[in-house]
């Protein structure tokens, strides 16, 4: 059977109306520094479900408040952040989408934190904040805080979990030797951070529920890992929990002589070597915008499916102008208001 952008997709027991993901981006809402979304969130998550997008993500959303990047961001540290949450979740589900949150600790990129924490104290370059280096009673504390955002998630009524494990935030700082410079357990293997993040997040789902992970492929500061190190922890992850890797790339640091690409589908090798190295579901992104280049890299095989970022920022409707485009408009679940327009 051809594959192509409106083919429905099911992972493990999430059944997705078409292959667009809504890559999860920060708002950085200047009305959220309780870390509740709010009207603002609300209104921004359900234009793009009615808009036709398949899976929505929700955007970093932290375990702690002085894990978010910035006070501006959400956060799930506290059981009084659930109903916000949920009401933006059945409000998706009533326009056809299914929606997740990302889950995450920025670790030493905790901007307004003030002390940030991290595997070792090693400031982030360019940041005024050096981290201090967290014990290893602690970082056992922040599993139990990931695991409890996991718990609150679930119970807001989420389809599925994202880990944010990409773009230099604290999983991935511990995952890295660029960051992780521990002599306890947690630096003599690079993966055991995350895999009993994994486990303990694993532990609050649902048994047909899947869990993404969001992987840097490659550091593109000198001295950073390269995907095969990625492809090491891609099979550690998927041992622990993980059903799909949402593969991007760097954001551990600025880059040194080897840089990111700067043109569209540049981490979709990426994505594909993942896929194949570890026969897992896998999700592009990276400035995948152009509905053609979405549906090829789809029809090819190159990932399961495929996120858009900026270009559903851009257009709410991005997902039901890509259907028309195509001539699929019954994929395009347009709202009967807006029929005519099309």
């Amino acid at each position: 059977m051809k594959k192509d952008l409106f083919s429905p997709y099911d992972l493990k027991g999430l059944h997705i109306r078409n292959r667009i993901v809504m890559a999860p981006m920060c708002q950085y809402s200047v009305t959220a520094k309780d870390g509740k979304p709010n009207d603002w969130h609300y209104v921004h998550y359900l234009s793009r479900a009615i808009g036709g997008t398949g899976l929505i993500i929700m955007e970093m959303t932290d375990v702690h408040p002085d894990g978010r990047i910035t006070d501006m961001d959400l956060g799930l540290w506290s059981d009084e952040h659930i109903p916000a949450f949920a009401k933006i979740i059945d409000g998706v589900h009533a326009h056809g989408a299914k929606i997740g949150i990302q889950i995450a600790h920025a670790g030493r990129k905790a901007e307004d934190a003030e002390v940030p924490v991290a595997p070792s104290a090693i400031a982030f370059p360019g940041y005024p904040k050096t981290p201090r280096a967290l014990t290893t009673a602690e970082v056992r504390e922040v599993v139990q805080q990931f695991g409890a955002a996991a718990r609150r998630a679930v119970q807001a009524g989420v389809d599925t979990i994202e880990l944010h494990g990409a773009h230099g935030y604290l999983i991935h700082q511990f995952q890295s030797p660029l960051t992780n410079r521990r002599d306890d357990v947690y630096g003599q293997d690079l993966a055991r951070f995350g895999t009993e993040v994994i486990a303990a997040v694993r532990k609050e789902m649902p048994a047909d529920m899947p869990l993404i992970f969001r992987i840097s492929a490659v550091e593109y500061a000198d001295g950073g890992y390269d995907i095969d190190h990625a492809i090491h922890l891609a099979h550690a992850y998927r041992a622990a929990g993980v059903d799909a890797f949402h593969v991007s790339s760097g954001g551990e640091g600025p880059a040194g002589v080897r840089k990111p690409g700067n043109f569209p589908g540049y981490q979709v090798p990426f994505a594909r070597q993942i896929r194949e190295a570890v026969q897992v579901p896998v999700i592009a992104v990276g400035m995948l915008e152009d509905p053609e280049l979405a549906n090829c890299i789809i029809g090819n095989e190159d990932a399961d499916l495929v996120a858009v970022a900026r270009g559903l920022l851009r257009d709410p409707y991005w997902a039901a102008h890509a259907a028309v485009q195509f001539d699929q408009r019954e994929q395009a679940h347009i709202p009967p208001q807006y029929t005519r327009g099309y």
